[in-house]
């Protein structure tokens, strides 16, 4: 029997611990066109842990069937969309909690990374993020202090594996401010995962929220993904260190987080990030903080 489709070749790359799952892909598709009335309607795409498929329901309507292997970070994804309001994220029209399968409606192939204008595109996001950070997380997401007492179990292990004693210290440093944040850990819904290229354009709204990770947590914690994205803009500026100070202080601006807060969970996020890159390394002794990271770290501490 032909397969539906063929699964998109990064994916074996971006999810090579999962090749049962993406080898079962097509025929896991077939099943909810099945079920939930769909018609193939183009090629299919993907992101960094999904399969998207184009399809038209019943009535005619064009979506985006997302299936995707069930993780923690997926599970919530379809009810973090769900309680956000349709005004600042798209729409979920049918979700399958089970598998993490969700059929979203359908929006434009542009982002907020194709927005010539980086100022213009840090606000619109800024904008966003400021009315969903505001809106308390349902109960049953996984919640920022249970990923923060993650992280410092890891941190022990991990840490002494930076081959820079000086790196060492620095996240040392991050680390003792993610114990003394965690006290405060938040209530608030977060993406987790807030970027320039999950803002899509729509038809009836400008510009829509996609692929959340969805936490219950401080606000603060979400801004390093606007930092280290859309890098060259950043660097064309010839001051790259101003202008990192700059789209923060304009995200603080339109949001209202206060900035030390800001600043220290910004941090920790780095603090995640050099955890995952050094957990995933393969030589042990010769791991550094990514620069950008650095870069971040300096200009928002100096």
């Amino acid at each position: 029997m032909t397969a539906l489709f063929e699964v998109p070749a990064p994916l074996y790359k971006t999810l090579s611990d999962q090749l049962a799952w993406l080898e079962a892909s097509p025929a896991l598709a077939a099943e909810y066109l099945k079920s939930w009335q769909l018609r193939l309607d183009g090629k299919p795409l993907h992101g960094m842990a999904s399969v998207v498929l184009p399809v038209v329901r019943a009535d005619g309507t064009p979506a985006m069937l997302k299936l995707q292997p069930f993780t923690d970070e997926n599970k919530g994804e379809a009810l973090g969309l769900k309680t956000w309001s349709t005004d600042d994220v798209v729409e979920v029209l049918d979700d399958d909690p089970a598998t993490a399968t969700i059929l979203l409606e359908r929006l434009e192939p542009r982002s907020l990374a194709d927005v010539p204008d980086d100022t213009e595109a840090t606000t619109i996001l800024a904008e966003l993020l400021g009315r969903l950070c505001v809106v308390p997380a349902p109960p049953g997401l996984r919640r920022l202090d249970d990923i923060v007492a993650e992280m410092l179990a890891d941190a022990t292990r991990l840490i002494p594996r930076l081959a820079d004693p000086d790196q060492q210290s620095l996240v040392r440093r991050y680390a003792a401010q993610a114990t003394e944040l965690v006290q405060e850990p938040g209530d608030r819904l977060l993406h987790w995962d807030l970027h320039y290229e999950n803002v899509l354009a729509a038809q009836r709204k400008p510009w829509l929220v996609i692929d959340p990770k969805p936490l219950a947590g401080d606000p603060c914690f979400e801004l390093l993904p606007v930092l280290h994205n859309r890098w060259d803009d950043l660097v064309a500026t010839g001051d790259l260190q101003n202008a990192i100070r700059r789209r923060f202080d304009l995200m603080l601006e339109v949001t209202g987080l206060e900035r030390e807060r800001a600043v220290g969970w910004t941090m920790v996020r780095i603090l995640q990030n050099v955890l995952w890159d050094l957990d995933g390394a393969e030589d042990e002794r010769e791991d550094e903080v990514d620069p950008h990271q650095l870069e971040i770290a300096r200009a928002l501490t100096r």
